[in-house]
């Protein structure tokens, strides 16, 4: 029996701004960044995860996760490990710190980010990938993970259990494709707003060569430049390359109805979060209007209920989770099996800081476990920060390719902590 002895947080800063690596519409000059922690036993070993965010309030959201350090802190590494399920209710459901929410923003989030932790620690004790821990599971334990309460009128478990067990047959043949091909990926690298044109159409040809299906651009500070810009893309790439866009959430409705209807020539893959990641109604008005290019929205889904009503207006084509935007591997189960119940592909944002890493794991799930097919389906790749990881990611070949080690990917280097822990010693 081992207990947990450590609980240790670290405000991790990357000045990605300088380049002006992840800029957008919305977001000119973000640093990517990472409110860490690590969960710590007395036999020595640990799991680590983190918040992604891009700069201030990345302290705001590192107070946040130290808050729940008397939940794990002197209790049962094992007992914990083997409910965790039972973890995320006690977490989630702490009236007092609940009331921040409820179940949405920076205490949701750090929820997440102890969670996942103790995933992570129960894949390294497993000795296996996250991806492959959770796809051995049965459909019984992994409902068992999954909180129905606000879902059962379109989710409930015996919908989930439907779901798993349909595809618990094929388990073992989609490990070994999955192992033989990858999974399909696009990348956002070429895309970011601050970016000259030279350097839009130089990286779009190298993604083009890299084995890549599809880049995205980002787009909506100007009419005018977007044009521009999607026209240097499309000659680059050329006819048989799909172009995503991303509007990082910066126009009104009928802004982005008149927006998209003038990009629509460049035969646009999908537009990404047109609008106020909340607003599901006008998301739906979006759809209906510009249909057939596909909305795609979720890397701000504040939490399950919310990709429900998404999914129940019809308002997303593409359903987008992020590891760490939600409370956890557990609601990112909840909002994999709602895609699944409505039909909807799963693209999964990643770059920022360790999502590639993490959210992959969760990506080779949904196919080995319950989507079972890679049909209009791509994990989101950009080509940053990587080097700060353990297992860093291996992409090539326009495909992720499954990891081996144990664990959740999640672990940073002890020397990437000290050198960007925020602020820096003088």
């Amino acid at each position: 029996m081992s207990l947990i002895a450590e609980f240790d947080t670290h405000d991790v800063r990357f000045p990605t701004s300088l380049l002006l690596d992840g800029s957008d519409a919305m977001n000119p000059d973000p640093d990517y960044s990472a409110a860490y922690v690590r969960i710590g036993t007395d036999a020595g070993d640990s799991g680590h995860a983190f918040v992604f965010t891009i700069g201030r309030g990345n302290d705001v959201e590192v107070a946040a996760i130290k808050a729940l350090a008397p939940y794990v802190l002197g209790q049962s590494a094992e007992e914990l490990l083997a409910d965790l399920g039972g973890v995320w209710r006690r977490l989630q459901h702490d009236s007092q710190l609940r009331w921040l929410g409820p179940e949405k923003g920076v205490m949701h989030m750090a929820i997440g980010a102890v969670v996942n932790a103790l995933w992570d620690l129960r894949a390294k004790r497993a000795g296996k990938p996250l991806w492959r821990l959770l796809a051995e599971l049965s459909p019984e334990e992994l409902v068992d993970l999954v909180d129905f309460r606000y879902l059962s009128d379109a989710l409930t478990r015996d919908d989930a259990l439907e779901l798993l067990r349909r595809a618990e047959p094929g388990r073992a043949e989609r490990i070994a494709r999955l192992e033989a091909e990858g999974y399909p990926a696009y990348t956002t690298t070429p895309g970011w707003l601050g970016y000259t044109d030279e350097k839009l159409a130089r990286l779009s040809r190298e993604a083009v060569a890299e084995g890549f299906p599809q880049i995205k651009l980002k787009v909506g500070a100007s009419l005018d430049d977007d044009r521009r810009r999607l026209a240097i893309a499309r000659e680059a790439v050329g006819p048989g390359i799909r172009i995503a866009v991303d509007a990082n959430q910066r126009w009104d409705v009928d802004e982005a109805i008149e927006w998209m209807r003038a990009l629509a020539p460049f035969d646009i893959a999908w537009i990404e979060e047109p609008t106020n990641p909340d607003d599901v109604l006008g998301h739906a008005a979006i759809a209906r209007a510009i249909s057939p290019i596909p909305v795609a929205t979720g890397e701000h889904g504040a939490n399950r209920v919310m990709f429900k009503q998404f999914l129940q207006a019809g308002a997303l084509q593409v359903l987008q989770i992020d590891y760490t935007r939600v409370s956890g591997v557990n609601e990112n189960l909840a909002n994999l099996l709602l895609a699944a119940k409505f039909g909807v592909p799963v693209c999964p944002h990643a770059g920022g800081v360790g999502l590639c890493e993490a959210v992959q794991h969760l990506a080779m799930f949904d196919f080995v476990a319950l989507s079972g097919t890679f049909d209009d389906r791509m994990i989101e790749f950009v080509d940053h920060l990587h080097e700060h990881f353990v297992t860093p990611v291996d992409v090539h070949d326009g495909r992720y390719w499954p990891p081996a080690a144990p664990g959740a990917g999640t672990e940073m280097h002890a020397a990437s902590i000290a050198e960007y822990e925020f602020p820096a010693d003088v």
